[in-house]
């Protein structure tokens, strides 16, 4: 009974605020009504109602204006400013407690079709007494239960029901929307039940009857839509019958039918947690002869299914005395329903329902942990301390104030069940069904919401309240344990048949808890928390037989990981002597063996394979995989790892399996070493400064890090001295060569000039006096050019830029007609203060972000991966994509921290398709320096500047203009990546979840290419880039390259970026930019799609200095001219002559 009080509160939210807000109104225009006489009539006319129901606002006299604020007012304003840190919240909240509340008409919707439900089921007519086992009086409906074992005592009959009474949420007043259930309890006639029924599943068996009785009686008449069984809660032995109204109406409201027994039946001291209820013999079908030797083993969980079907009744009856003593109980309620459904905890097996919400929240107050006075936000935010604070697994509470004498104590309650929440009668678990493993998540899921509602820069609101938290996006890894009938070889292995007897033959709630614990043991401190998906509650038509246990969807088990320890290959246990020795190797049968360490200790330990970070990713499948064989008898085969499906995306090289961690470590150790030796370097004019990498390889960022190569010399032509690599005209392009940007700053002096192209001149003799030097002390081979100068080193292209402090300073300076010096901004030095300071500034402070969390490079590279396959990263710029993931990392709310790539881009894609980039700007608080008034003085600024700020603004401490997003994304550019993301989320999240669908993570980087005008397709052994390519061809040309040790020092120089696709789009959009939009995948993307811009194709006065790609038509003797697309399409081919394979025309104009 208990389950069908939770049930019915499952659904919860009550009116009480919507009533009192109507009084409120009431009382309001009472009160304009009596002020002056003079104003009335006006005030009157004013005041009136409009026809929604909404209260227009009064034109208050100037006196009324000004003055005092009442006590009463200053209360609200100091409880808003104190409580809600902003009076926005409280609106926020006030807004969504209306939103969920039922309105007027759905409740009569509802009391209407109660009436006509309850009137029928009051005419259900009697049938005659047949034996329990007897179902030929069920004509085309099934029994909802799983009879087995068959064999069953007794007698039943139909007759009409004792009573019918609503219970739970509604009659309460917490039921709220979107899921509108509405309970109603149908009390069996005690002369269908016999006192022995609670024995050997006699009771729940009748109960299963009664409810397959009416359903046939209701199947007959037309009053009732649709009929369909469930189970309260997964629970088996608690079947309801679901009613829809017909017609329109069938997705107001469902009706949810409990039948109970009458309140008396059975005494509470029968169902004590050590008691037993179901026979051993009877169960297993197997006679003992020392059966009667033997002590019956306990069933508390089948005990707690039957008692608590006496108790919706009294359950009701006790809330709604709570909820009178406090007015914002319904709301506080409502609240707390709104946050467990966003985290998926109200619904399932073992879940922390609506009623559970009702019945904590009644605790708070009749313990005084909460005041009666209270609001609703107070009373939720005190639930969630509670839940954070209070650990039930270990100190379980009670609502009992005065419990009988054969209440059963907490103690007895902790031995039997996980969780102890013990109801007002003393003798009912509330959390019988709630493993341990549900509510650590939930301590979890509260102490996360608090803390993040207590920081007044993040919006508490739309995190917590708002955002849904999937399992596929809230936890870093998830496993699904499928084919569940092989959890029937688990319990035999696990030697459960004393718990599968308590859980009626459920083999998967049976093991469940067992697997968990298993799994906890192994996992140990490489997780912080781990928690299970609740298993669904079944639904299906009356006239089917109820699914078996194996057909339910698969056990999601969800990781929070502590990276630390998540990814090491070893496993160390105690020392060999130790007595926990023992215990250790039968956790690990053979895989543990004794191991010596470098520190001397000998102890078992166990080794597991992966050298790289991708692999040592897969470890925790390992272990998993590994203990669930090898003590729940549960093949590999069963189990599917959610977790690393996007890996291939970003991997490097084809010998070791990497994604790309160890190359962009290389990278950067490679320019650590040349770092220090820049700063070592004597002979230079001026001391160097600074030394800053400006290059996103060198903050773990770069989609594909650069590899050291070893260039085989005969595939290049020589220039004249011998020193320099070209390309062949017959071969295919060479490997690509990053170039790994430096930005050294010299030291200020009055040597340096004020001209701005003396400086530039100064700049390239450092270059080549920086080159001289690198060769001679550590036989580099340099280019010097005047803007860089190029070093090869370790089989990497580093390109260093010297920088002057002062010249973007002196870029801006310009002299007036009257020799008056002014400055002015300008496009050049905007340009060159983003390459010499904002870019090394943030390639630091993302380098330190890696350092702190070790995936964010690899979420980096999946982003931005997902963005240039889809033709948007050159809009959406590099640094850009990296703060949006940054944000990711330092403000996750409602999440923590992504541990891992794939969840981690999951919520890149999120964040992408719901972010409101067009009211509030993206605020990446790097380093922590932006207090809370800074930030709202960043949002007020955006909101009175909106109109001529960039369509995606991001901020952060050092940037407060949004450099990276000034020139792009464009408005439709944004709203296309959005949809992307939003249509690509939703395809990826469908395949992880669901292994059914076709498993192919690939569509999401494949662009739609139907909606481009032309399409020019390359020749493939052109683009160097091809092995990266989403689909690559399965031979891949030679580029040039050996394999072996390559040289730190020496060697000829290659031609470094060189991308003959990159330039030809250059060329096109010098070219015909004012005509089309050209986008590529830049990673081995083999075609260019154009986009005609309509603007270019209305007809345009001639003029022959606008003849660029146009053709002349004459139309009633006027000229105009149109863009001569056919023309336009040859130049595309002569412009990419030996580059381009074929232009498709695919639109007419």
């Amino acid at each position: 009974m208990q389950k069908n009080k939770e049930s019915t509160l499952t659904e919860a939210q009550d009116h009480e605020s919507e009533a009192q807000s109507s009084s409120q109104n009431l009382k309001v225009g009472e009160e304009k009504k009596n002020g002056k006489e003079s104003k009335g009539p006006k005030r009157k006319a004013k005041s009136k109602e409009s026809d929604d129901g909404v209260l227009r606002p009064l034109k208050l006299s100037k006196q009324e204006l000004y003055k005092a604020p009442t006590v009463e007012e200053l209360n609200q304003l100091k409880e808003t400013e104190n409580l809600f840190h902003c009076s926005l919240l409280k609106m926020q909240m006030e807004e969504l407690l209306r939103e969920v509340a039922l309105s007027e008409h759905r409740k009569n919707l509802v009391d209407s079709f109660v009436q006509q439900v309850t009137d029928l089921l009051q005419s259900v007519p009697e049938s005659e007494v047949v034996e329990l086992e007897d179902l030929s009086w069920l004509s085309g409906i099934e029994i909802p239960f799983l009879l087995v074992p068959k064999v069953a005592k007794g007698k039943f009959h139909m007759e009409p029901p004792a009573s019918v009474n609503l219970v739970g949420s509604y009659p309460l007043g917490t039921c709220i929307k979107p899921r509108v259930a509405v309970d109603l309890a149908v009390t069996i006639p005690a002369s269908i039940l016999h006192p022995m029924d609670a024995i050997n599943q006699r009771y729940p068996r009748k109960r299963a009857l009664y409810l397959a009785g009416l359903a046939q009686h209701l199947s007959s008449t037309k009053s009732v839509g649709s009929l369909r069984y469930t189970c309260l809660h997964g629970n088996r032995l608690r079947p309801l019958l679901l009613i829809k109204p017909p017609g329109k109406d069938s997705s107001s409201v469902t009706l949810r039918i409990h039948v109970v027994p009458p309140p008396d039946f059975l005494k509470p001291s029968q169902f004590r947690p050590q008691k037993n209820s179901v026979r051993t013999e009877w169960f297993t079908g197997v006679a003992s002869i020392k059966q009667a030797e033997i002590s019956e083993p306990p069933t508390p969980h089948y005990n707690s299914t039957v008692l608590g079907d006496h108790l919706p009744l009294s359950h009701l009856q006790y809330l709604s005395a709570i909820s009178t003593q406090c007015p914002a109980f319904g709301d506080g309620v409502a609240l707390l329903k709104v946050w467990l459904r966003q985290r998926e905890l109200d619904q399932g097996a073992g879940c922390f329902c609506g009623f559970h919400a009702s019945m904590l929240m009644a605790y708070l107050v009749s313990t005084h942990k909460v005041g009666k006075t209270m609001n609703a936000y107070q009373l939720f935010r005190n639930a969630l301390h509670f839940l954070a604070s209070t650990d039930l697994t270990e100190n379980g509470i009670t609502l009992a104030k005065n419990p009988d004498s054969k209440a059963p104590p907490l103690l007895e309650f902790h031995a039997a069940f996980s969780v102890v929440f013990v109801d007002p009668s003393g003798h009912l678990n509330l959390c019988a069904d709630m493993t341990d493993f549900t509510y650590k998540q939930i301590q979890h899921e509260a102490s996360l919401s608090l803390k993040f509602w207590d920081d007044p820069t993040v919006d508490g609101f739309q995190a917590l309240l708002m955002m849904p938290k999937p399992m596929i996006r809230a936890y870093d890894n998830v496993f699904q344990l499928d084919e569940l009938v092989k959890l029937q070889a688990s319990c035999k292995k696990l030697s459960l048949l004393n718990e599968l007897m308590d859980q009626s033959g459920n083999y998967v709630l049976t093991a469940l808890p067992f697997i968990l614990s298993l799994l906890q043991r192994g996992l140990g401190e490489r997780i912080r928390l781990l928690a299970h998906s609740l298993p669904r509650d079944p639904e299906w038509t009356v006239d089917s037989a109820p699914p078996k246990h194996k057909d339910q969807s698969p056990l999601s088990i969800g990781l929070l990981l502590n990276l630390e320890q998540a990814l090491s290959v070893l496993e160390r246990g105690p020392p060999a002597d130790n007595p926990k020795a023992a215990e250790f190797r039968q956790l690990w049968g053979s895989r543990s063996e004794l191991r010596r360490f470098q520190d001397g200790a000998i102890t078992e330990a166990v080794l597991w394979s992966g050298s790289s970070t991708f692999e040592r990713r897969l470890v925790l499948l390992e272990i998993i995989t590994y203990l669930l064989q090898l003590h729940a008898d549960i093949p590999e085969s069963c189990v599917r790892f959610v977790g690393g499906q996007l890996d291939t995306v970003i991997k490097v090289g084809k010998e070791i399996s990497s994604t790309g961690e160890e190359e962009s470590l290389k990278v950067v150790q490679a320019y650590d070493d040349l770092s220090r030796k820049l700063w070592q370097l004597e002979g230079l004019p001026l001391s160097i400064t600074s030394v800053q990498g400006a290059h996103q390889a060198l903050r773990y960022t770069q989609v594909f890090p650069p590899v050291p190569v070893k260039l085989a010399y005969s595939f290049f032509d020589r220039e004249k001295n011998r020193l320099g690599l070209v390309p062949k005209d017959d071969k295919p392009c060479p490997i690509y060569i990053t170039p790994i940007k430096i930005i050294v700053h010299m030291e200020g002096s009055g040597k340096w000039p004020n001209d701005r192209l003396a400086i530039r001149h100064i700049k390239a003799a450092f270059h080549i006096c920086l080159g001289e030097l690198l060769n001679k002390h550590h036989k580099y081979r340099c280019h010097a050019k005047s803007s860089y100068l190029d070093v090869w080193k370790d089989g990497l292209a580093f390109r260093i830029q010297v920088a002057y402090h002062r010249e973007p300073q002196i870029l801006r300076e310009s002299l007036t007609p009257e020799g008056m010096l002014i400055y002015r901004d300008n496009p050049e030095a905007q340009a060159l203060e983003l390459e010499t300071q904002h870019k090394p500034f943030l390639t630091s402070t993302l380098h330190g972000l890696q350092q702190q969390y070790a995936c964010f490079g690899a979420v980096c590279r999946l982003a931005k991966r997902w963005l240039a396959s889809q033709f948007l990263l050159e809009d959406i710029r590099d640094e850009a994509a990296d703060l949006m993931v940054a944000s990711l990392f330092l403000h996750p709310a409602p999440f923590s921290p992504p541990c891992s790539p794939q969840v981690g881009f999951l919520r890149f894609l999120h964040l992408l398709s719901t972010f409101d980039w067009k009211n509030s700007p993206l605020i990446v608080n790097l380093n922590g320096k932006l207090t809370a008034s800074e930030y709202t003085e960043i949002k007020n600024d955006f909101v009175a500047s909106r109109e001529s700020l960039s369509t995606m603004f991001i901020v952060t401490p050092n940037d407060k203009v949004s450099v990276w997003t000034k020139e792009a994304p464009s408005v439709q550019i944004l709203q296309r990546a959005v949809m992307l993301a939003a249509e690509s989320l939703r395809v990826l999240e469908a395949q992880l979840v669901d292994a059914s669908q076709k498993q192919d993570i690939w569509v999401v980087f494949r662009p739609p290419l139907e909606v481009y005008d032309v399409l020019i397709h390359l020749i493939p052994k052109q683009v160097p880039l091809l092995a990266k390519a989403v689909d690559p061809p399965h031979a891949i040309f030679y580029q040039g390259t050996l394999s072996g040790d390559i040289s730190t020092s020496g060697g000829a120089l290659p031609v470094i970026d060189y991308d003959p696709v990159r330039l030809y789009l250059s060329e096109l959009r010098d070219a015909f930019g004012d005509l089309a939009l050209f986008f590529c995948d830049p990673f081995g993307g083999t075609v260019i799609a154009v986009l005609w811009k309509p603007k270019a194709f209305e007809p345009q006065p001639f003029k022959t200095s606008l003849m660029n790609a146009r053709s002349v038509e004459v139309n009633e003797e006027v000229a105009s001219t149109l863009p001569n697309v056919e023309a336009i399409l040859q130049d595309f081919r002569i412009i990419g002559e030996g580059l381009v394979k074929k232009v498709e025309l695919r639109t007419q104009n």
